[in-house]
């Protein structure tokens, strides 16, 4: 017999970001009463930490706070970015992220993120935590750090997946990683429809990215955790299966890996 009923879980969201304005509990609301009963907070970087942590603590066993160094955040002053982020480790975090290696602006400073994601998973390691991974024009580079990290033992998820099926099974090969399907997979012409049927789903998670890339019919408006159900629709659609099996599996998926 099941110990909980099941529901969705949105595992990348931004509820403190500015294009939430004053309205963000009404949308964490929202996504409730459509059936997304907890969502993962994303974590960028010292600047709006303790907002985010504070909001987060509002909402007890809905909102969950990750704690990481973003990416395009990364500079100079990479290293006292992360020391800054070591007296959250007792405020519920869940994980490392959102981290990885993002050079769709420029490689200014792509040494910097690379040692600073290195960084972060000898953190995720030792505390034990998974990592939330952004990857954005680097997978090259991502894949020879985490085969250097191979020892780590690393978990965790590749948000906003957008590799090819044979690079998601480079990955596979130095951690176990699930893959976050958000609103992308509705696009129209979006090859991650395709990639999906690939990969099993029993990989897969459910996000938002919230407040961004919203989904069909909603693309190029503020997006919510309450239209998990439409990204749920379309992989049901892509896999020829019921949408009950994807709640129930994808949920199973995000408990197991973020421990909530």
């Amino acid at each position: 017999m099941r110990k909980f009923v099941v529901m969705y879980i949105d595992t990348h969201t931004h509820y403190t970001d500015e294009a939430f304005g004053d309205d963000a509990a009404e949308a964490v609301g929202r996504a409730v009463a459509a059936g997304v009963g907890k969502m993962i907070q994303a974590d960028i970087d010292s600047a709006g930490r303790e907002a985010m942590f504070s909001f987060t603590e509002k909402f007890p066993d809905v909102l969950y706070p990750m704690l990481g160094l973003y990416p395009g955040s990364v500079n100079k002053e990479w290293r006292s970015e992360i020391e800054a982020m070591l007296p959250y480790r007792d405020r519920g975090i869940v994980a490392i992220g959102e981290i990885g290696l993002d050079y769709h602006e420029g490689r200014e400073f792509c040494e910097q993120q690379k040692q600073a994601l290195r960084e972060q998973f000898e953190l995720a390691a030792a505390w034990d935590l998974p990592v939330n991974i952004h990857l954005r024009d680097a997978t090259e580079d991502f894949i020879r750090i985490l085969a250097d990290c191979a020892h780590l033992h690393l978990r965790g998820d590749l948000h906003c997946f957008s590799l090819s099926h044979e690079s998601y099974m480079q990955v596979l090969k130095y951690g176990d990683f699930y893959v976050g399907v958000g609103g992308v997979v509705t696009f129209k012409n979006a090859s991650l429809a395709e990639t999906i049927k690939k990969i099993p789903l029993d990989r897969i998670l459910l996000e938002t990215d919230c407040p961004y890339l919203a989904p069909t019919p909603h693309r190029g408006t503020r997006n919510e955790s309450a239209y998990i159900p439409l990204i749920a629709e379309k992989i049901a659609q892509q896999k020829q299966i019921d949408v009950a099996e994807v709640e129930e599996t994808t949920t199973d998926n995000a408990r197991k890996l973020f421990g909530i």
